[in-house]
């Protein structure tokens, strides 16, 4: 089970041009997404600590996926 509700992940499938999307396309995607975010995060964590702050900030965030 995933974080990311299935429903988010359909519209987001459907916005790139799908006319239909499998409940476990939604799904495998929702995995996927959620993984990446959470690489993301951790190294945005990194680099907040870095910075000596506990706030994690958008600035933080854009530059981890950067360097991932």
């Amino acid at each position: 089970m995933t974080i990311i509700p299935y429903a988010p992940v359909e519209r987001l499938i459907r916005s790139a041009g799908a006319h239909r999307v499998s409940e476990t396309a939604g799904i495998a995607l929702a995995e996927i997404l959620e993984q990446y975010g959470l690489e993301i995060a951790e190294e945005a964590i990194v680099l907040a600590k870095h910075a000596k702050r506990k706030t994690v900030k958008a600035e933080d965030i854009k530059l981890a996926m950067e360097r991932l």
